[in-house]
């Protein structure tokens, strides 16, 4: 997955849009997952960009993507 520059994810309770983005724009995938893969994805993820809405569960899911060695915005 290295060639992801951006995560974007929109947040809910049990599954989670994801988009991965090259650095040039590129649109590379935009599913939805679970939350167990959601933890998957961020751990398998080499470093980039995870950028999410300001919420109530986006300190957890920022703690996570920063524990992963991403960085969060």
């Amino acid at each position: 997955m290295s060639e992801i520059s951006i995560l974007a994810i929109d947040l809910a309770k049990n599954s989670f849009q994801v988009c991965a983005v090259r650095g040039d724009g590129t649109i590379v995938s935009n599913r939805a997952v679970s939350r167990p893969r959601l933890y998957e994805l961020l751990a398998k993820q080499e470093g980039c960009i995870v950028a999410m809405e300001a919420c109530a569960t986006s300190h957890h899911w920022g703690r996570v993507a920063v524990s992963y060695d991403t960085t969060f915005v």
